[in-house]
């Protein structure tokens, strides 16, 4: 997932619904969505991935201060450029070995994730925060610039055979630009490593799934996910659309989040700063301008997904692996129709929910293109499908 986007909470008050205080938000000013909040989990603060294309690190770190924060560990900050730190070296690794013949660049996946927490454990943001040159904000064009040209260079062959010290050129580029990653950490006056930390956190990699819903490969089995930022070749559970929002909606029940990869491209679909994520019943081609208009500020009826229009959307390239997110909750808007909270790595001041915004269950049923999952928040019955343990 790459995002070339870059970055309030919620108008938000306490109303008396059926004698019971339940929380409404809208979604920007002047809107007359009412969403009442059914359940949110517990989540951190809205960060900033600026001009870098690692949505997938921001999203999946949330996830996991999420998954810190539900085990009773309370909240934590991490870094989320010590994980693109290390996915970085692990993405030139397998761009080198392949020739050139596959994916390289600041875009990735969530298992990219889960297995930097396996081989390199996660650190605190203090002490990794990936501007080793003073800047303010996270810049990668010149990173990626740089590091994709040498990286070229060095899959010519220019001496017939790779020259053993590539890899120690391509890791000073970058340290220079990123800092070296460290090797200890300081946590509550002691010196432990970073894998350390994770198990003192209670992260395992072994418990977490990507899952996602297509048909062109057996439901209950595991398949290659066909995206360009799936580098790794990493393999995600395959499961028939009930099942899959099932999984989501018994997830974020029980406490559990979700971290999100989805198509964002629609126009008149998905807007960020009107902080909505809907799919119209209605054909946009077929709507009056006035229509058009207020499809961000007045309640529509949404489009009953199918398996087969999923498909269609994955196979015509009209849902693309756009961007990473962070579902934390569900809310129902006043003419009943389910929604997701979506927690975004675009920073607080684009929009009027602070970061945040709402995706129409029918958008994310649509547009995902796979989720990641503890595999305690998949329903036991799905779960032994899927040959979970």
């Amino acid at each position: 997932m790459i995002n070339k986007f870059a970055g309030m909470l919620c108008l938000a008050g306490i109303v008396g619904i059926s004698s019971v205080n339940a929380q409404v938000k809208t979604n920007k000013k002047d809107s007359r969505y009412q969403f009442t909040i059914e359940k949110e989990v517990g989540n951190t603060g809205v960060k900033s991935q600026d001009q870098t294309g690692t949505c997938w690190s921001f999203s999946g770190g949330s996830f996991l201060e999420s998954e810190v924060e539900r085990m009773g560990k309370g909240k934590v900050d991490l870094a989320d450029m010590y994980t693109v730190r290390k996915a970085y070296s692990m993405k030139a690794n397998n761009y080198v070995r392949m020739g050139g013949k596959t994916n390289y660049g600041q875009g990735g996946a969530f298992h990219d994730v889960i297995n930097v927490l396996r081989a390199y454990g996660v650190v605190p943001e203090a002490a990794y925060t990936g501007m080793a040159y003073g800047q303010k904000k996270h810049n990668h064009s010149e990173l990626d610039a740089v590091s994709t040209a040498m990286l070229g260079a060095i899959i010519k062959n220019p001496e017939g055979k790779l020259n053993p010290a590539w890899n120690k050129a391509v890791e000073s580029v970058y340290d220079a630009y990123l800092g070296a990653a460290p090797e200890k950490v300081n946590v509550g006056g002691k010196s432990i490593s970073p894998m350390e930390y994770a198990k003192s956190l209670g992260l395992n990699a072994d418990n977490y799934v990507e899952i996602s819903s297509f048909t062109h490969h057996p439901f209950y089995s595991q398949f290659v996910l066909e995206v360009p930022d799936n580098w790794s070749w990493d393999r995600v559970y395959n499961v028939p659309l009930n099942e899959f929002e099932q999984i989501i909606d018994n997830a974020l029940t029980n406490g559990y989040s979700v971290a999100w990869a989805s198509d964002v491209s629609e126009k008149g679909w998905f807007s960020y700063k009107d902080g909505l994520a809907i799919v119209p019943e209605k054909e946009l081609d077929k709507m009056s301008k006035g229509e058009k208009d207020s499809l961000f500020t007045d309640p529509v009826v949404q489009r009953k997904i199918t398996q087969e229009m999923r498909q269609e959307g994955f196979d015509n390239q009209t849902t693309t692996d756009d961007h990473g997110m962070h579902i934390v909750g569900i809310a129902k808007d006043q003419k009943g129709t389910k929604y997701y909270i979506v927690k975004n790595s675009w920073g607080t001041e684009s929009n009027d929910c602070g970061g945040y915004f709402y995706a129409s269950a029918a958008f994310v049923m649509y547009k995902t293109t796979c989720i990641l999952v503890h595999k305690g928040a998949v329903p036991a019955a799905i779960s032994g499908k899927l040959g979970l343990k």
